[in-house]
């Protein structure tokens, strides 16, 4: 029950504070048209941000207590913390670039 209880609560995180981050990032990228094509890097970029987030810091508030819990080394938190960061700017140098 713990564990079906863990799933809608990553469910629910991932589909309130994805579609939250989305609207944020949707409104950078309506702005230019040259991006509009391209937004799609930046709601991939959302995704990878929240599971960066529950990996190193929502998962131990929840109802699972098995014994995979354990953070992201340090090595690749940053890493996907920079391959987020990327993925949000690529829409403007591939819309700048291609159009």
């Amino acid at each position: 029950m713990r564990t079906l209880l863990e799933l809608l609560r990553i469910l629910f995180i991932f589909v309130i504070l994805g579609g939250l981050g989305w609207a944020l990032i949707e409104n950078i990228y309506t702005t230019n048209e040259a991006t509009e094509g391209y937004s799609w890097f930046g709601a991939l970029a959302v995704l990878v941000l929240l599971f960066l987030v529950y990996r190193n810091k929502l998962q131990f508030f929840g109802w699972y207590e098995g014994e995979g819990r354990k953070k992201l080394s340090r090595n690749v938190s940053v890493t996907l913390l920079f391959t987020s960061i990327i993925l949000i700017i690529t829409p403007f140098i591939l819309g700048s670039l291609l159009s």
